[in-house]
């Protein structure tokens, strides 16, 4: 995420048909703010929900349950496993 106090900037340019153009011009001034404020609040809120609905991880209820057993009942380590912790542990000594 980028910090709304930095100082650089980009440029968006886009082309909108000019029914659009009325109906956020509209927004704007119900909100009493510049049509350019009023479109960057609105792009970035959903960039924001866009972004954090692709990093929600959502699991079937029988999902959610697998995934907690294994929390509370980790597999026992496989020998390959141990082998590689063993190995780890030699080089970092």
């Amino acid at each position: 995420m980028t910090d709304t106090l930095t100082t650089d900037t980009a440029r968006l340019e886009a082309r909108i048909s000019t029914n659009l153009h009325s109906m956020l011009k509209r927004a704007a001034q119900l909100q009493g703010r510049t049509m350019t404020d009023f479109v960057i609040d609105a792009v970035q809120s959903a960039a924001r929900n866009t972004i954090e609905q692709a990093d929600m991880v959502s699991l079937t209820l029988t999902d959610q349950e697998a995934f907690a057993q294994a929390l509370l009942a980790p597999p026992k380590p496989k020998a390959a496993l141990k082998r590689a912790f063993a190995q780890r542990k030699k080089l970092l000594a």
